[in-house]
Formats: C-alpha cells, structure tokens, sequence
C-alpha cells in the first residue's frame, strides 16, 4: 500500500443517518440530502469518480501536447448488488471523447486508468469496465 508524501487536498464532510441522512462538506459547498431513491452514496461516487477521471484524461492528453475536446465527458454507473449474500460495487465509465481518433481516445482513456486515484482505489477490488464512445 502506497503512503502519501505531501497531502495536495483533504475532502471532509459530516454525514448523518446513512443511506437516508444528510451529507455536508465542511466548506458548505456540498450540502445533499441522502435517500434510497432519490441521491445516494452510489452517485456521489460516481460524480467524484467521473470528475477525477476527466482531469486524468487532461493529464494524459497534455503529455502529448493536446488538448481534451471542450465537450469530453464521463457517463460514470456504480451498481450496487450481491453475490452470496454479500453486497459489492461495480462500475462502467462510458467515455466521450468528440472528434479524437478511436485509437488516441482509448489510450488517453486507458492511461488515466492508471493514474486517476479512484481507479487505482478500485483497481482490483471491484468489477469496472471502460467503454469508450
């Protein structure tokens, strides 16, 4: 397992009542109400992982002196479910790279892969597919 050195950001947020509470980061900037249908811990992550990526796809477009289409996203999808009665997460990042080449837009993708935090969180732990539009 890898330390941290030098700490770039510390998110914190109080969070009350689980999967049916209230979420709050400490500058306020987040403020959500959690319910089972409505926004929950699934989503949050897959926003926190889909924004993180994207700034993983500039890193790798800039090694090669691009620039990321103004209109890139990332369709991120974090299910839920059991196996064998226990619970476990999957995910799939559905990634839009408008008028890159299919090859240049797979490896920017399969580089932040490797260097996006959240990706290297998972890696190994949970199922996740990379599908690139």
């Amino acid at each position: 397992m890898t330390k941290i050195e030098k700490v770039l950001y510390t998110g914190k947020t109080h969070t009350t009542g689980g999967r049916d509470g209230f979420a709050r980061s400490d500058d306020a900037e987040l403020d959500v109400k959690l319910s089972p249908p409505g926004t929950n811990p699934e989503q949050l992550f897959a926003a926190g992982w889909s924004a993180c990526f994207i700034g993983a796809m500039g890193l790798a477009a800039g090694k090669r002196k691009l620039r990321l289409p103004a209109d890139t996203a990332v369709d991120a999808e974090v299910d839920l479910g059991m196996t064998d009665g226990a619970y476990f997460l999957q995910a799939r990042l559905n990634v839009s790279l408008p008028g890159l080449e299919a090859e240049l837009a797979r490896a920017l993708v399969e580089e932040a892969h490797e260097t996006c935090p959240y990706s290297k969180a998972t890696r190994g732990n949970i199922h996740v597919e990379l599908n690139v539009a």
